[in-house]
């Protein structure tokens, strides 16, 4: 049995970075991660800049990474009416397949341990976590991270309850080599979906999308949805036609739920998509994902500074940090899919902002925070 200080299921870019933050705290960090790295994900790859003074100050500043820098926004309704502002902070693109890759590396030299392996069932008894694994045995720690993503076969485990609920998502990606604006992040509205293009490092595009089933269902494949529905968009019909795929096919994952979720479920903390997924439209995933570890990482630091003696207060603390950070994201995030998948409203919307130009921002606001303090690394 391997025993130590905090285990972090999956090691996805929230669990990475909750991974760094403790480690260089000094605690004994594994991270149980089923994939290979590098990897590609399903992702909008686009980051606020708000986690970059945290970044850098855990020693993952991604500018060695060669983003590509953005600061400017476009967005295009379903009839083709656009407008484009300024981002407020800006941002950063760059592909998890270089960030995972990339934040895994500083994980092991800042001294964690990263076990290639898959999680099959975790028990906790007498104040203490016990989690099997499919060929590495049983691990053992008093406190655990969930960081493996959207859904898993772990949450039916857990017996969550987002795990049951039909969800009506269905999210697609790929990399392009094409003409697109290197500052520019453009969020294209479709029926039943909106679209997100952006560069990433390396002069890539990246164009992630999310599609409702009930837009898809009569279409045979990818092709003929992006096609037939996709292309009533003009904007992304010049952005695909112009583009040349680099992947052999794009990547999909479906049953993307953004129900509810408990963000403490059998006294495991959960972070980043495991703990709630924010709509795509609104950018800011990735940077949310990297503030959740950043919460986590230092309720659990002050868990230990205070000898593990109470629980029941970090997993209240966790919880009540979490919403104050992204309840009121998340719920602007939920009110603004509700407006672009309908046409009718879209448009409305967009009639709105054109006449109202300095209302946008204030938006991108209600969906992004302020700059994140630097960590705090003491036990």
């Amino acid at each position: 049995m391997g025993s130590t200080d905090v285990i972090i299921i999956g090691g996805g870019l929230s669990g990475l970075t909750s991974a760094i933050h403790l480690s260089r705290a000094g605690l004994h960090v594994t991270v149980i991660e089923k994939n290979k790295y590098p990897a590609h994900k399903v992702c909008g790859e686009y980051i606020s800049n708000e986690v970059l003074p945290y970044l850098q100050s855990i020693g993952a500043d991604p500018a060695v990474l060669h983003p590509s820098r953005i600061n400017r926004l476009i967005i295009s309704d379903h009839f083709g009416k656009v407008l484009e502002t300024p981002l407020p902070l800006g941002g950063f693109g760059v592909s998890r397949y270089t960030l995972d890759q990339f934040m895994m590396q500083h994980a092991l030299t800042c001294g964690c341990e990263i076990i290639e392996d898959t999680v099959t069932n975790v028990v906790f008894e007498n104040d203490r976590f016990f989690i099997d694994t499919s060929g590495h045995g049983v691990f053992s720690a008093p406190v655990v991270l969930g960081a493996y993503g959207k859904r898993a076969a772990l949450d039916q485990k857990l017996s969550r309850d987002f795990f049951n609920e039909k969800s009506p998502w269905l999210a697609v990606k790929a990399h392009y080599r094409g003409h697109f604006p290197d500052d520019m992040v453009g969020l294209h509205n479709f029926d039943g979906g909106y679209c997100g293009v952006s560069k990433v490092e390396d002069d890539i595009l990246n164009i992630c999308y999310l599609v409702s089933y009930d837009s898809f269902k009569n279409c045979k494949n990818i092709d003929t949805h992006r096609e037939q529905v996709l292309y009533r968009n003009l904007h992304l019909k010049e952005i695909f036609e112009s583009s040349e795929l680099l992947f052999d096919k794009p990547l999909t994952i479906s049953q993307v739920s953004f129900s509810e979720k408990d963000k403490v479920v059998n006294h495991i903390l959960m972070i980043g998509d495991t703990a709630g997924l924010i709509h795509p439209l609104c950018g800011n995933g990735m940077a949310m994902a990297i503030q959740s570890a950043q919460i986590a990482a230092e309720n659990v630091l002050q868990y230990f500074a205070n000898g593990q003696q109470d629980r029941p207060a970090l997993e209240h603390h966790y919880t009540k940090a979490w919403n104050k950070m992204f309840s009121g994201r998340m719920r602007t995030g939920r009110i603004l899919s509700m407006l672009f998948r309908n046409e009718k409203l879209s448009a409305t919307m967009m009639k709105g902002l054109i006449i109202f130009p300095g209302l946008l921002p204030g938006i991108i606001r209600r969906t992004h925070g302020k700059p994140l303090k630097a960590a705090v690394e003491c036990v």
